[in-house]
């Protein structure tokens, strides 16, 4: 007896060494405790109990097991957490994975697909978790596996849908909190009602559908086409609806996030950073919210307002929708009638929600339209796959919703309308291609009669110079002008023509002037009215700045970018020449207690939402990522409505697709709008812009400049100021009088928040500009801010004092400024 019992003993030990140390396995006879672990065989990912956050209650979670961050992306006890480190892991000889609390009280439990006989949990570097027979391992005969039963991360090759034929439902549901991994509000899986549609949901009500899946992508996301670092994969066949993804670099750590607010992002380990950074944002705009215009309404998210009826329908209730109502949608101007109707093509659009649709894989697009044109109830026909010119057939029966226009990789899909509006819309299409022609006959007989008149010219000025007491024009030589100008692949006024429209530059046409120079207000002879910047002598910027501000702008088309028409190198003469924008720049009204009136708060929540969206083109949509470093109210210009636009790219820099952050010994910008890390150390990212944005938001919110705020109470600055009131929950009391009557009180609150989370400190804390326009947009729950970088406004001086600047930065909110050999 007392051999057995040391036998017991010795076997207990044993199995409780081995699982201590780094293997991948778990078999019948050991225990995995608290303090134990196993890893991955590639040493990738680590399966053992943590604690999340600040909660001190015990999971079993799979982590990332090379990274300091400990970053669960599997948690098996979601729901019933233990109390203590008492509780152990084991495998029992039926294949099933059981959790135990200290009294052997089963806390979770696998399943298993069939008897087993000799079995092993084992985690691979894929981090699933499976089990399977020890001498088997095809992974068609797994007993069990944790890939089955996601939480809220889709790691690669998980599948994200269902099995049709065992009904088992892989889908990804939120955690509660950061502390919290149970359950949260939102989920995100297929359905499969009609064609299948991924659909992400906040409790019941459905939130964002991707749309269709068109064979390249989720029809709503055309952001999301193919690119060199994954590939996302959709299966729809009689078994099986799921969708899939492969990186294409597999030392990448990258995974698919559902977000405690309801965000499906892709996130990627930053080593630079220790931390997590995200890629992209699935969600990209307000249009991005389920519905948003109703039947047959269209969203445009450059437009504003963004809803709009489809071409041959009206509001359903116009009074609802001038009041941005626009859920009851719209309605036909003229009724069908099913033996004459047909069909308008619509192109460039996000598929309708198809969860009630009807789909074939095999017909062709024709077939698929004789099939609507024959049922009286067919609302609409589409291919399903659009690789190589199309195929297949999606018919929809019911209303259309959830319709977005896009500039690029939408769809078409073809609409019944009644035959009478299908001719009136033929006709006013004629109409329109008879305009066209003879605008083209004019411009093209203008433009011969200009040419000679041009050439006249020329010869002309050859001759004599300019009349005296005018600007004396001295042509540059040809060659070297036209060699400046293709290398900015621009347009080129000429300088005659500028002199003229400016009135040889006169004091009364004079709008402003910064560090690059002047500007004026000009009409050209066409009636054109622009804004010309010409570059001052005495500029301290040159014409690498010049040069710069028209490469980063040139090629940007965007409703909140400034328009940059063309340019004039003539002589000593620079400038440049833009669209005009008749109601100034954002800083002459907010900050001018009269002018500031005129701005109620629908007014201003457009600018900030305008900025937003500007913003997010330049750093993730434009060709390349641009870092526009000098973000202030002065170089927001306001147009004939309103709507805000970024100018004043001088400072501007681009950055590659892999980059994400530069430095430079040369810090440039405005106090008060100046990150921390770029004034002091002379970093630079996308987040700067985004500091830059929270302090915009707070001074649109308030009314002041954050440099120079002064309160009886306290010597913070306006960030500072904000950040008080916050923390006391009184953050109304920021908000302008003018203001207060006029604003939505949500949205005020909202854009505060979202204002401090954008000047938090710290670059990582900061939301990047995806999540920006989605804070703004929606209604969901947002993470609590940090305190803000350059809290006081004492903080910038004191810590430039003592780095190794070689001069002291002096700056105002006016004038952009420089400080050179910052560390």
């Amino acid at each position: 007896m007392e051999g057995l019992g040391i036998l017991l003993v010795c076997s207990f030990l044993l199995s409780h060494l081995t699982i201590s140390a780094a293997v991948d396995t778990l078999n019948t006879t050991q225990l995995m405790r608290d303090g134990d672990t196993i890893v991955s065989a590639g040493g990738r990912f680590e399966l053992g109990f943590f604690s999340p956050g600040a909660s001190r209650k015990k999971y079993l979670a799979i982590w990332y097991k090379q990274i300091p961050v400990k970053t669960a992306v599997w948690v098996a006890n979601r729901e019933l957490p233990l109390n203590d480190s008492s509780g152990f892991l084991k495998l029992t000889k039926q294949g099933i994975l059981v959790l135990l609390d200290r009294n052997r009280r089963t806390v979770w439990s696998s399943n298993s697909s069939r008897p087993a006989r000799n079995p092993v949990a084992q985690l691979l570097d894929s981090g699933n978790l499976i089990v399977r027979e020890e001498n088997d391992s095809n992974p068609e005969n797994l007993l069990w596996q944790s890939f089955d039963y996601p939480c809220d991360t889709l790691l690669q090759g998980m599948k994200l849908g269902r099995n049709l034929i065992t009904g088992l439902d892989r889908y990804l549901s939120s955690w509660k909190s950061p502390d919290d991994p149970s359950h949260g509000n939102f989920t995100y899986r297929f359905e499969v009602g009609g064609f299948p549609e991924l659909i992400l949901r906040e409790g019941s009500v459905v939130r964002f559908p991707p749309g269709p899946w068109n064979g390249l992508r989720f029809s709503g996301t055309p952001e999301l086409r193919p690119n060199k670092f994954f590939t996302v994969s959709v299966v729809i066949n009689e078994t099986e609806v799921y969708d899939t993804y492969e990186l294409h670099n597999s030392t990448i750590l990258s995974r698919m996030v559902l977000s405690q607010n309801g965000l499906w992002e892709r996130l990627t380990w930053t080593d630079r950073t220790q931390s997590w950074e995200v890629f992209v944002i699935v969600q990209m705009d307000n249009c991005d919210n389920y519905a948003l215009c109703g039947a047959y309404g269209s969203c445009n998210a450059s437009n504003t307002p963004e809803c709009s009826c489809l071409k041959g329908f009206v509001p359903q209730f116009p009074k609802n929708w001038d009041a941005k109502n626009w859920s009851n949608g719209c309605a036909r101007k003229t009724p069908l009638n099913c033996s004459t109707d047909g069909f308008l093509k619509f192109s460039g659009v996000k598929l309708p929600d198809s969860r009630k649709s009807w789909f074939n894989y095999s017909m062709t697009l024709e077939e698929c339209k004789n099939l609507c044109t024959k049922n009286c109830s067919c609302t609409a026909y589409s291919n399903i796959d659009i690789r190589d010119g199309g195929s297949g057939c999606l018919l929809w029966f019911v209303d259309l919703v959830d319709i977005q226009q896009f500039t690029e990789n939408g769809q078409e899909i073809y609409i019944r309308m009644a035959a009478s509006e299908l001719d009136q819309i033929e006709s006013i299409k004629s109409k329109e291609k008879e305009r066209v022609r003879v605008a083209f006959v004019c411009v093209l007989t203008a433009a011969v009669l200009i040419v000679g008149l041009s050439l006249v010219l020329y010869l002309w000025r050859k001759r004599y110079h300019e009349k005296p007491g005018l600007l004396t024009y001295v042509p540059e030589s040809s060659s070297n002008v036209k060699n400046q100008n293709e290398d900015l692949e621009l347009p080129s006024f000429d300088l005659a023509a500028i002199v003229f429209a400016t009135d040889n530059f006169s004091m009364k046409n004079k709008l402003g002037e910064g560090g690059f120079g002047a500007v004026y207000k000009g009409i050209l002879k066409d009636g054109l009215e622009i804004a010309v910047k010409r570059l001052s002598k005495s500029s301290g910027q040159g014409l690498d700045e010049f040069k710069n501000e028209v490469i980063h702008i040139a090629k940007l088309k965007h409703r909140n970018l400034v328009e940059l028409l063309g340019c004039c190198i003539q002589g000593d003469e620079k400038m440049l020449i833009y669209e005009f924008m008749p109601n100034k720049s954002l800083d002459f009204l907010i900050f001018d207690e009269t002018q500031s009136m005129s701005l109620d708060w629908p007014m201003r929540y457009n600018i900030i939402n305008g900025i937003a969206r500007g913003l997010l083109y330049l750093h993730q949509d434009s060709r390349q990522r641009i870092i526009h470093r000098d973000l202030k109210a002065a170089n927001v210009l306001l147009d004939s409505e309103m709507n805000p636009k970024i100018s004043d790219f001088g400072l501007a820099r681009s950055f590659g697709d892999k980059e994400t952050e530069a430095n430079t010994r040369k810090v440039v910008g405005t106090y008060g709008y100046m990150a921390p890390e770029y004034a002091i150390d002379g970093l630079y990212s996308i987040k700067s812009d985004v500091f830059s944005f929270g302090v915009l938001v707070l001074e649109i919110v308030n009314g002041n400049c954050n440099r120079g705020f002064c309160h009886p109470d306290h010597q913070l600055n306006l960030l500072g100021h904000a950040w008080r009131l916050f923390a006391e929950g009184k953050s109304f009391e920021l908000v302008a009088s003018a203001i207060r009557d006029t604003g939505n009180a949500s949205e005020v609150l909202r854009s505060i928040h979202v204002g401090l989370l954008c000047v938090q400190h710290s670059p990582e804390d900061r939301p990047n500009m995806s999540n920006v326009v989605m804070m703004l947009g929606s209604q969901g729950p947002l993470p609590q801010p940090r305190q803000p970088g350059f809290f006081n406004e004492r903080d910038l001086v004191d810590q430039s004092s003592s780095s190794s600047a070689s001069q002291k930065l002096l700056s105002s909110n006016d004038f952009t400024i420089g400080m050179s050999e910052a560390r």
